[in-house]
């Protein structure tokens, strides 16, 4: 069925109520045009600013963004997050006018340059703002129509712009694919989930917006009634219900992509779920996928994101058979840390239909009698769970993806009940859930449930994500079974860790009950815990928007090309290594002409399957000839070289598995880059459809350069190209040496992110390079090498160490006083100011936990907290000698 088609779009909408367009759209100012050329020579980005009338005095401020001269294309609304401007999502409009769309930006009320008073995305103000906007992309000469006054549109945006994605594709029919992200379904259960004022994001929310009275009078109203009172009442609940895509759901029937944090207390992932249910029950195609970044810090993935976003919409605005939207359900999975700053690097995992969050359960048994505790006078001191506002690349999000537990709980104010250790790793996909009996002295309780993960010998208990769920529980002063669900997360616990199941009775980022009371809790049951990808759930298949990505690269050494039909003689193949990429054995190679003096000596490694191997080593050090030998280029002079249990030998069959750059790139510089490729794979000899070739030209991200001959190209262009090359026919193993040469940062960047997602695709990836940091991003695994012997060799972790100092970073500069405080902290052996916060040593007694809540005691101002690791530190260490 095809939804791209005017009349099948209509039937399957059936009767829609549209929101009245009576108030016409008056264009008041044009504020000239503007023009961007990047690197390359892609097409020219016009950008036309206006400032638009939408009616009852409210005016908006517009950017229209297209490129080229290529007719009429779809259109896209890009929509911009709480508390900013159209200007926060310029780049992403520049990037999509390039890929043939006509992009309309704007400003919100009240936010920017726009006129008029924040609505939280009402249906007759912000909602109804949209469809005026379309009515005006209707009438441009650049818009493609399905008939007359419907244009072929998306809207795409994050958090805020996210839900009125939802909103306006509930609204208006006109609307023919959405990709919202990290947003919400229902605003009053983000902002009262089960009946708990959120009181820390709900007054971030009012600031963000410039303050109440930049809202509406009734919200304004609202926000100070349900404020005093700590209590949200049932005129709240329904007045943020009806601005909530939920209310709208069951009109919501075009293709969506769902994009949703894993590290979010705002918008947990709760919500992407129930938007995914609903918009699947009307029969569109929907995709969910689990980012690793939320509105309480870590990686959002930008670059990934918008790629994706980009095919989602070339197949289901453009029409594109060709465009691959990736699959149904991924999320991403912190595989160690990459930068000096901690940042965590991430591969995806991924499922043919999303599974939803209670899928797969497995019970744990927890232990524990029944537990008292108390409900603190003014809910004071609260636990701290997660800190709206510490956001970011860092977060304490960041840290508990980490392994490093930075929550606290205070004696006498909460239950807890705990497993045996696990005998498996198991992985936790969903909401656990668990059934408890709750008794209180007063008629009401509010509960705060979490689950940690808590290493062996009880130390250092992680709260996955920082997530906590709250509960208001109502007549319970006889006791009553309450059936807890448990926000949705993923996370492996490793074997011999246990979960541990606490009730609190406060947290720092929800409003309590004020009156003391004590509250009895006693277990109903086991956790139930979802594994729906299982303990090692499939490795994703490398998506389609990874071929839209614009690449650094490297290429297959032109010599492979005369040893790809010679056939010598070797060891059968070792069944017990079918499914090992590489395994390197006592390998030796000995100079040219010399008995004693070795390039390689002795030689061995293993590498696994999803792996992204760094082989790292000095000037000399034997990691070339390593990898001509693996190709077989040279012939070593002692050892063994298997990959996939096929010994290797000059042109020995299983070498059509690799794809490498060993050598520099063989070209032919008359024809062009389409020509080379295509030569090449003939030269192989190897079938034509399994070239993959149009995945590969893409990957290039050449554009018209592409029917160029080659020697009018730049080094980066080369470089594109070979990339290209080397992964024609999408290799199980590719080796690259010093592929970043000659490229400038944003295409080492890009190069850094397919070589990830490659092997994350089930793939294996190994990589030379002296490029340190950028090794510590993309690798999982290192071998380190020095005068032709291993050095060492392990998962990046390891080598690099966990280390003992914290890098804190905060939003103003920490006076010389403060300094001193911190440093005098117990557990504290060291504190250092630098441009952006704090570099804090800890000695043995010392915690990240214990240091986040001192800092929040003498308010520091905190904005993110990693581990400050350093592989150039363990590489000197390791060889002993400058790289």
């Amino acid at each position: 069925m095809d939804l791209r088609l005017p009349h099948v779009r209509g039937l399957l909408r059936g009767p829609r109520r549209m929101l009245s367009a009576a108030a016409a759209v008056v264009v008041l100012a044009g504020v000239g045009t503007w023009t961007a050329v990047a690197g390359d020579d892609p097409p020219p980005v016009h950008r036309a600013d206006r400032i638009m009338a939408v009616g009852d005095g409210v005016r908006l401020d517009t950017s229209y963004f297209t490129a080229g001269s290529g007719g009429r294309r779809p259109a896209v609304l890009l929509a911009h997050g709480f508390g900013g401007s159209k200007a926060d999502v310029r780049k992403q409009a520049e990037s999509l006018a390039r890929d043939g769309y006509a992009v309309l930006t704007w400003s919100a009320r009240g936010f920017g340059e726009s006129t008029g008073k924040i609505g939280l995305n009402a249906p007759d103000g912000e909602v109804a703002d949209v469809s005026r906007l379309i009515d005006w992309l209707a009438g441009q000469p650049q818009v493609r129509l399905d008939e007359k006054g419907d244009p072929r549109v998306g809207v795409a945006g994050g958090s805020y712009g996210g839900a009125v994605a939802l909103l306006a594709a509930g609204h208006d029919r006109r609307v023919d694919a959405i990709a919202p992200a990290i947003t919400y379904w229902n605003l009053s259960d983000a902002l009262f989930p089960n009946g708990v004022l959120k009181k820390l994001w709900a007054g971030l929310f009012v600031n963000m917006g410039g303050g109440c009275d930049r809202f509406e009078d009734q919200l304004c109203r609202m926000y100070q009634r349900v404020a005093e009172s700590g209590q949200p009442d049932q005129q709240a609940v329904e007045l943020l219900d009806e601005r909530s895509p939920q209310a709208v759901g069951e009109r919501i029937d075009v293709p969506t992509l769902l994009m949703q944090g894993q590290t979010d207390s705002l918008f947990p992932l709760g919500h992407a779920d129930q938007a995914a249910r609903a918009i699947r029950a009307g029969g569109a195609p929907v995709a969910v996928d689990w980012i690793a970044g939320g509105h309480d810090g870590g990686d959002r993935e930008t670059d990934r994101v918008q790629a994706r976003v980009g095919a989602w919409f070339d197949r289901y605005l453009k029409g594109d058979e060709s465009a691959g939207t990736g699959p149904a359900f991924r999320v991403s999975r912190t595989v160690g840390t990459g930068s000096g700053d901690g940042e965590p690097r991430l591969e995806g995992v991924s499922a043919d239909s999303y599974p939803g969050l209670g899928s797969k359960l497995r019970p744990v048994e927890l232990r524990g009698r029944e537990q008292s505790f108390d409900n603190p006078a003014g809910a004071a001191p609260p636990a701290v769970s997660a800190l709206p506002g510490i956001g970011g690349s860092g977060g304490l999000s960041q840290l508990s993806s980490l392994g490093i537990g930075v929550s606290l709980d205070f004696p006498g104010q909460h239950a807890a009940f705990e497993s045996a250790p696990v005998r498996e790793d198991l992985r936790i996909t969903g909401s656990p859930t668990a059934t408890v009996h709750v008794k209180s002295t007063k008629d009401d309780a509010v509960l705060f449930a979490k689950v940690y993960d808590v290493g062996p010998g009880g130390t250092q208990p992680v709260l996955p994500s920082q997530l906590v769920t709250p509960v208001r529980v109502t007549d319970v002063g006889g006791g009553r079974d309450v059936k807890i669900t448990l926000p949705a997360v993923d996370h492996e616990v490793k074997s011999g860790h246990r979960l541990r199941l606490v009730l609190s009775s406060t947290d720092l980022g929800y409003a309590s009950p004020t009156a003391p009371a004590t509250y009895t809790v006693s277990l109903k049951g086991d956790l139930e815990v979802p594994t729906a990808l299982g303990d090692t759930g499939p490795a994703a298949g490398l998506p389609a928007w990874v071929w839209w990505a614009p690449l650094a690269g490297a290429a297959v050494a032109a010599a492979l090309l005369l040893t790809a039909r010679r056939r010598t003689t070797a060891p059968p193949p070792d069944p017990a290594l079918a499914g090992v990429p590489l395994q390197i054995t006592d390998l030796t190679k000995r100079y040219a002409k010399s008995t004693d003096r070795y390039a390689v000596r002795d030689l061995s490694f293993r590498v696994e399957q999803g792996q992204v191997l760094g082989l790292l080593g000095p000037n000399g050090a034997g990691k070339t000839t390593t990898l001509r030998m693996l190709m077989g280029l040279i012939t070593p002079d002692g050892g063994e070289i298997r990959v996939f249990g096929h010994a290797i030998a000059p042109g020995a069959p299983v070498l059509s598995r690799v794809g490498a750059f060993v050598e520099g790139a063989g070209f032919l510089p008359h024809l062009s880059g389409r020509e080379n490729l295509e030569l090449y794979w003939k030269a192989t000899g190897r079938p034509p459809e399994d070239a993959h070739l149009d995945e590969a030209l893409e990957i290039a991200g050449l554009g018209d350069a592409l029917a160029r001959a080659v020697r009018t190209y730049s080094q980066g262009m080369r470089q594109r190209l070979a990339i290209a090359q080397a992964m024609l026919g999408l290799p199980d193993l590719l080796i690259l040496d010093e592929p970043t040469n000659g490229l400038d940062p944003p295409q080492i960047r890009e190069m850094r992110e397919v070589m990830i997602r490659y092997a994350a695709a089930g793939r294996t990836v190994i990589v030379s390079s002296h490029l340190l940091a950028e090794v510590e991003q993309t690798c999982t695994h290192l071998v380190v090498m020095d005068h032709g012997r291993l050095v060492q060799a392990g998962p990046v972790g390891e080598i690099v160490g966990s280390g003992d100092t914290l890098l804190v970073g905060t939003s103003a500069r920490v006076d010389t006083p403060l300094v001193e405080k911190v440093a005098a902290l117990p557990g504290i052996a060291s504190a250092t100011a630098t441009d952006g916060g704090l570099l804090v040593r800890l000695d043995a007694q010392g915690t990240a936990r214990d240091l986040i809540a001192e800092l929040v005691r003498l308010d520091v101002p905190v904005e993110s907290v990693g581990p400050h690791r350093r592989l150039e530190d363990a590489f000197l260490t390791l060889i002993g000698e400058p790289a």
